[in-house]
């Protein structure tokens, strides 16, 4: 990887854990607001989803890293993992702050008006999730085929999440996550116009 994609990866990175403003014990009444969120509110479910949902991306990201020696896609993918396991932790650490259960018996994305959305397949919970088939499939490709396909997996990842963190932006009322939300979209968006440089320079496209 360049220097400038080296510093572009890595800033991207960083930005969202300073604009996460790290967990304290503060958040539960972050800016000021002695309460917590309820369970059904967007703060509560936007944490449970979007667990669910990093949780793939690291998984997807340390396995390309074992089917491929390129160090710039190795590079990402450990960038992406390390991030969004941060970020993972951050919710599950505001939910049990909060007091609330990390599982939910509503539908996923329940709390932006999407509990009924269709489901690409099994194993895409979400907007952008890989279905079971597809990380099967990952999981079999080895060199630039693992590259190409890790990399058009992780651009739908990101723009469902991109459409998640936006409504947490826009629904959530604690002020800490709607930062966290908002860094996530800067971030990946950024990673998405990376990985379409990559995908151009392996001769392929995102999925349409």
């Amino acid at each position: 990887m360049t220097p400038e994609r080296t510093g572009w990866v890595a800033g991207a990175a960083a930005a969202v854990l300073v604009a996460a403003g790290g967990i304290t014990y503060a958040v539960a009444g972050d800016d000021g607001a002695d309460r917590v969120p309820a369970a059904d509110s967007a703060d509560a479910g936007f944490a449970r989803d979007m667990s669910v949902h990093h949780q793939q991306a690291v998984e997807m990201s340390y396995v390309v890293r074992d089917r491929t020696d390129d160090e710039e896609v190795r590079r990402l993918a450990y960038d992406i993992a390390q991030t969004q396991a941060n970020q993972r932790g951050m919710m599950i650490g505001w939910l049990d702050l909060w007091g609330l259960p990390k599982v939910s018996s509503d539908p996923p994305m329940s709390w932006m008006g999407m509990g009924g959305a269709p489901s690409a397949g099994e194993g895409s919970l979400m907007p952008g999730m890989a279905t079971d088939a597809e990380m099967e499939k990952l999981g079999t490709l080895n060199g630039k085929r693992a590259e190409v396909f890790y990399l058009q997996l992780m651009t739908e990842h990101h723009k469902g999440g991109v459409h998640m963190a936006r409504g947490c932006v826009e629904k959530c009322t604690v002020g800490v996550e709607k930062r966290l939300a908002g860094g996530m979209v800067e971030s990946q968006q950024s990673e998405i116009r990376l990985m379409a440089d990559l995908l151009a320079e392996r001769g392929a496209k995102p999925r349409a």
